[in-house]
């Protein structure tokens, strides 16, 4: 299991999704899409196989859109679904978490990239929106 080929949209005059189903015979079973681009979502479930094929979307989008997808698409046996935080359930699963947190079994610190005083919480937001940081935190 993993990548066995890759197409660079630059190198071929069709759009992804037509050489991909012409690479599988059909389509392949899975596409994730994480890149927080609708087009690339298209492509990505445009890319699966009639049938049968899912797509994932993996994370947040930067602005709020609508998928561009037409309904009939949907059925023909291809399904699309979403998952944050890795499908973390909050309610749950977050009381654990806290504690291996407080235990030290999980390291979060090395997830702050950037430590700004509060008055510079645009700077974070700004750092943030450019993947300049993967978390702020911020001093009051």
């Amino acid at each position: 299991m993993g990548m066995t080929h890759f197409v660079n949209p630059k190198d071929i005059s069709k759009p992804v999704h037509q050489r991909i189903r012409e690479m599988t015979g059909g389509g392949v079973d899975y596409s994730i899409e994480c890149a927080g681009n609708v087009e690339v979502l298209r492509e990505a479930f445009l890319s699966t196989h009639d049938g049968w094929g899912k797509t994932v979307v993996v994370g947040i989008y930067p602005t709020p859109k609508m998928l561009p997808l037409h309904p009939m698409e949907l059925f023909d046996g291809r399904s699309i679904s979403g998952t944050i935080f890795g499908d973390f359930k909050g309610k749950s699963q977050l009381p654990e978490l806290a504690k291996a947190c407080m235990n030290g079994v999980v390291n979060l610190d090395g997830f702050i990239t950037h430590e700004l005083p509060f008055e510079k919480i645009n700077e974070a937001f700004e750092l943030l929106g450019d993947g300049k940081a993967l978390r702020c935190l911020l001093h009051v």
